[in-house]
């Protein structure tokens, strides 16, 4: 049972995330979040690498986030004198990560979604907003870098409403004095906000003066636009007797049920402005005890929704990391309940039981131990064995299921291999390993061409990952194009191929004679054997070597060495040596038969044709057609759905490398794309010749 002094302190916490598209000054944020919240004594700087949430080395060298990083700061309110605990996770903003932010997403009771003044709303902008939607989560957006040439704070409102469609609520607006940004006017507080002291904290506010028509005007349109539905508030706002106190209620009841979003400004860089988005964090953000979470109860068979005043314990794993001190950490957001060390939950969707060995809350990268654990928490488990992302841990008696995060399918992949055989096994297991983190990395080996492939998110995730392998585990891992899986075929039929073996050599002789027919099947029938030996041309005891012969040769072709498929293969004739003639002979005939029936009969190469569904902004409509059209690709279907556009094309996988790269460059990054595999066609007899020429 939660106490009243712990449910005093669950309504003083703030789970949140900062999200942006990357060089928004996301992380630039987070930093002067932990200085204004006394969690930092300085002020670190991504460009320096020095940034406490860039705590990786590929972080700092690249000077972008890769990992979700987690801390706790505490805030007070510089107005209502709240005092508040507030979660806090830094996720990346390259498109490549984005998986990092979906898991985060799910987790969170809250986003500030950081837009850059200049760019605006931007690719990544738009994947996390569909992520927004998807788990419905409240959010904030903070127009950031104000002090920036090119900064327009109307027009990325704007994009706002057109772009995403987001109901926005313009809650401040920036301050220009001598064309530079100086302060910011706040029409809820109506007062004007400056920043000063060598770090900005020193704020000093005073009222907006009454001159100023323009904004007492806006305020005035949001507040009607806030009360419009509720009478009382009409009345009191006719009376002018509605106070700050009840707007903001209102503001903060529309923005947990997300029918707005309330819009920010400020410039992280120049140090203005984050002191009041704080204090919105704390205004309009739901806390753990307001949240209420939809499962699945495995006893009654139904759907619920699991409050935090719920007693039983409920967590949701949505990120595992292996440690090299501490072995399997399992990061989890509590839902409701209470857990301490040693104590058994019950994984819901293993049904096996687990023990919590250590309870551990993490400052970015720094371990603080802790006996238990409350509803609201973020936190790290030691201890759970089989516990994967996206598993729900329960107490041993409830029995409740939370819906599973969802990730995207990776959408390029690449060959990966190792300097010697000494450390292939090596590589397979780290692989293994580190795959265990992030599920948008696949690692599967190709049973066709024998290669080991590396499926991710982009080019950049996959160099990214091989660099954590040769860095952690000390192997050298390189990467290349996967081999395509062709196919080779029979495009007409071939009569009577005989094939003879006969030596002779002093002593018992090796005969086999052998004649074959060979006819071409539909694509995806696969090989078929029929053996029309009458009178025992053949003995019946070699009918199964010279199947099982010509079934080898179709292993490796005669054009470039694929697989042999789709064909039927009949046996029609043949003699024997009754002293001579023996398994060996028999199926060498075989062989040699059906290499001269396969190539007498038109062969043909097949590649495999992959079905590709492209999601744009129709701007960019003509130049994804245009690019499909040159990767001798096929438009089926162009499908309109919001603001974007559906293509669903057939396009050969072998002009799909590196198609990550320029659909990304050609829509500026607003294009996404998955793939899966659709079937096999003739490859084109000018490519043909071409493999062919390159095989030999």
């Amino acid at each position: 049972m939660i106490s009243i002094k712990e449910k005093e302190l669950i309504l003083e916490t703030r789970n949140i995330g900062i999200c942006a598209h990357i060089d928004a000054g996301k992380t630039t944020l987070t930093e002067r979040i932990l200085f204004y919240t006394g969690r930092n004594h300085s002020i670190g700087e991504v460009h320096d690498g020095k940034a406490t949430m860039d705590w990786m080395d590929q972080e700092q060298e690249r000077g972008i986030t890769i990992n979700s990083a987690s801390t706790t700061v505490h805030w007070k309110h510089t107005i209502s004198n709240i005092n508040c605990k507030i979660n806090l996770i830094d996720t990346p903003g390259h498109v490549d990560f984005t998986a990092e932010v979906e898991r985060t997403m799910r987790v969170l009771d809250g986003i500030c979604l950081v837009l850059c003044s200049v760019g605006g709303v931007q690719s990544q902008t738009e994947s996390i907003w569909r992520q927004v939607r998807k788990y419905l989560v409240p959010s904030v957006c903070f127009v950031n870098k104000m002090d920036r040439k090119g900064a327009n704070f109307e027009r990325t409102c704007n994009e706002l409403k057109d772009k995403l469609k987001i109901d926005s609520l313009i809650l401040q607006y920036p301050i220009f004095k001598k064309g530079e940004f100086c302060g910011i006017y706040d029409l809820i507080f109506m007062k004007e906000f400056y920043f000063h002291g060598k770090n900005g904290e020193v704020v000093s506010t005073k009222d907006i003066e009454k001159e100023n028509h323009d904004l007492y005007k806006k305020r005035n349109c949001l507040i009607e636009n806030l009360i419009k539905d509720d009478e009382n508030l009409i009345e009191l706002y006719l009376k002018d007797e509605l106070k700050t106190e009840l707007v903001i209620k209102l503001i903060r009841k529309k923005t947990i049920t997300c029918e707005i979003t309330p819009v920010l400004c400020g410039s992280a860089f120049k140090n203005k402005g984050v002191q009041t988005l704080l204090n919105y964090v704390i205004d309009l953000f739901p806390s753990p005890l307001e949240k209420e979470v939809k499962c699945y109860c495995l006893e009654t068979k139904k759907t619920k929704n699991i409050r935090a005043t719920e007693n039983k314990f409920s967590a949701v794993v949505f990120k595992v990391i292996n440690d090299p001190y501490s072995g399997r950490i399992s990061f989890s957001r509590i839902y409701s309940g209470r857990i301490s060390c040693g104590d058994f939950v019950l994984n819901s969707n293993t049904n096996k039981k687990e023990r919590i060995g250590r309870i551990i809350f993490y400052n970015v990268n720094k371990k603080i131990e802790s006996k238990s654990a409350n509803c609201g928490d973020i936190v790290a488990f030691v201890g759970l064995k089989t516990t994967q992302t996206g598993h729900t841990l329960c107490s041993c008696d409830f029995g409740i299921v939370f819906e599973e995060i969802t990730f995207p399918e990776p959408v390029i992949s690449y060959s990966v291999y190792t300097n010697s055989d000494s450390n292939y096994e090596k590589m397979l297991n780290s692989l293994s390993k580190l795959s265990i983190e992030d599920p948008t990395i696949l690692v599967k080996t190709n049973k066709e061409t024998g290669d080991l492939v590396i499926s991710g998110m982009g080019e950049l995730h996959i160099d990214v990952f091989l660099e954590r392998i040769k860095r952690e585990f000390g192997i050298p891992v390189f990467k290349r194009n996967p081999k395509v899986s062709f196919k080779e075929t029979v495009s007409s039929s071939s009569i009577n191929n005989e094939g003879k073996y006969i030596r002779q050599s002093g002593g018992r002789g090796q005969y086999g004679h052998v004649v074959i027919s060979i006819f071409p099947r539909k694509i995806g029938k696969g090989f078929k054997f029929v053996n029309s030996i009458k009178s025992g041309a053949i003995p019946n005891e070699y009918i199964d070597p010279i199947k099982k012969s010509i079934q080898n040769c179709c292993l490796t072709g005669f054009l470039i060495g694929s697989p042999i498929v789709d064909i039927k293969v009949e046996l029609t004739f043949g003699s024997f040596h009754e002293v001579d003639s023996n398994e060996n002979a028999f199926k060498i005939a075989a062989s040699l038969a059906f290499k001269k029936a396969f190539l007498n009969a038109k062969p043909i190469i097949l590649e495999p044709i992959m079905l590709v569904s492209v999601e744009c902004p129709k701007e960019y409509l003509g130049s994804i057609i245009s690019d499909i059209s040159s990767r001798r690709g096929e438009i089926i279907s162009n499908e309109v759905s919001d603001f974007l556009n559906i293509l669903k094309a057939n396009i050969p996988m072998l002009n799909m490398f590196n198609y990550t790269t320029s659909i990304r460059s050609k829509t500026k990054g607003r294009a996404t794309y998955s793939m899966s595999f659709g079937f096999y066609r003739k490859v084109p007899s000018l490519i043909s010749e071409g493999l062919i020429k390159n095989d030999s």
